[in-house]
């Protein structure tokens, strides 16, 4: 019997993520998996969410794997947050793309994050692990530009 498509992400996540934040409070943070701290968007207390940043051009950028996801939707409400690897915090500001700003952050996904581009294919997101069929998710799952936040004019953190 084949597995339903649901969209959404498998039951195991959640746990496992919890497992990847204790890692990072203990110093251990791996750097290919940093952790990004937002406010939630109704309480304002901080939601922790393991993420895969993706280096392409000199730009970080941040995919939204499942559509409606709470860690995009506070990071859209909040547009700033922290993100860690281990001890080390940086204050940074999520700028969202637009669709077509995002066509070559989503063509670039499945080559960098082929294991997490595969999740979002068994979970029904994406057709393929292709360039071709992460750009048909342009405009449903959000692209997120990582910038440096320098914080409020006059102050340093």
């Amino acid at each position: 019997m084949a597995a339903r498509k649901t969209g959404t992400p498998p039951r195991w996540l959640k746990p496992m993520n919890r497992v990847l934040m204790g890692v990072q409070r203990l110093g251990l943070g791996m750097k290919e998996l940093p952790v990004l701290t937002v406010p939630g968007r109704r309480s304002g207390e901080p939601r922790y969410t393991p993420v895969s940043v993706l280096h392409l051009d000199g730009q970080r950028y941040l995919l939204v794997g499942y559509p409606g996801a709470d860690w995009g939707r506070n990071a859209r409400a909040a547009g700033r947050g922290t993100l860690s690897v281990g001890r080390t915090a940086e204050p940074v500001r999520l700028i969202e793309l637009d669709a077509q700003a995002a066509l070559p952050v989503l063509r670039e996904w499945p080559v960098a994050f082929e294991q997490g581009a595969g999740m979002m294919r068994d979970a029904g997101v994406v057709e393929a692990v292709t360039p071709e069929a992460f750009e048909k998710i342009a405009g449903v799952c959000p692209v997120f530009r990582i910038e440096a936040d320098p914080g409020p004019a006059g102050t340093d953190r």
